[in-house]
């Protein structure tokens, strides 16, 4: 009787235990999958050929300022045995990031004391795709970042162009902004330039401007009929023109 008893006894304690057991497979299992299902917006972690494709073969040591999932970065590193480290603003992108780069930052850009993790002149390229129209003062972001910006480096931006007919029409004949989720609207937008803005940006910086390429759209989300956008670009080139690639350079001030 004693022995039923026991076994028993040890038959639901062993029960017990691999239900406990199980339910903790389950739950690490279930946030794994969590962590695997976090899906980010394909306009924010997409690699961006453009931006790629101006950045010289030459540079050994990158910054990605707006890094997000390392994409980009990535892309850099396999083609130009590369050290890149980021910038990233979204923990969750960040993490991602990590994965991929040699060093990633969480943080506010605005905020983050650059001198605590890099020292001076360090950077070949310091990249900032879609960032600075985000920040309250890009500005004094993009003056910092010449600190960290070696003597022969270049600094690549893309900046949507607010001067986009769009823009002029929606305010013209609709008396209307028209903020959007993405694209030149963006809500999350602070700042708006248009190519002459950028170039008072860059001068204010102490960079000058020696490439300037245009991606263009008739309408801001992709469509088929933006292949035509470029064809008429040449006639209305700033109306079109969806966003500015910019390269840029310390400007020369030896014997000033």
């Amino acid at each position: 009787m004693n022995l039923q008893i026991y076994s028993k006894s040890a038959s639901k304690c062993c029960n017990s235990n691999i239900m406990k057991t199980a339910y903790r497979h389950r739950s690490r299992k279930t946030n794994a999958t969590k962590m695997a299902a976090v899906k980010f917006d394909p306009s924010y972690v997409d690699v961006r050929n453009d931006i790629l494709n101006l950045v010289p073969e030459k540079v050994r040591r990158v910054l990605d300022v707006g890094c997000s999932t390392g994409a980009l970065g990535k892309k850099i590193k396999q083609r130009n045995t590369t050290e890149v480290m980021g910038v990233e603003f979204d923990e969750q992108m960040a993490k991602v990031a990590r994965e991929k780069l040699d060093r990633v930052i969480v943080g506010d850009v605005e905020k983050v004391n650059f001198e605590e993790h890099f020292p001076a002149e360090y950077f070949d390229c310091i990249i900032f795709a879609d960032i600075l129209e985000h920040l309250k003062n890009p500005w004094e972001v993009l003056k910092n970042a010449t600190n960290f910006l070696n003597k022969e480096g270049i600094i690549l931006a893309s900046i949507p162009n607010v001067r986009h007919y769009t823009t002029i029409t929606n305010l013209l004949f609709k008396g209307y902004w028209p903020y959007r989720d993405r694209g030149i609207h963006d809500k999350t937008h602070l700042r708006f330039f248009t190519l002459k803005n950028i170039r008072e940006l860059f001068q204010y910086a102490g960079l000058e401007i020696i490439r300037t390429e245009r991606n263009y759209r008739i309408i801001e989300r992709p469509h088929l009929i933006n292949i035509c956008a470029k064809c008429f670009g040449f006639l209305f080139k700033d109306l079109l023109a969806f966003q500015y690639l910019v390269v840029a350079e310390k400007k020369n001030t030896e014997g000033l």
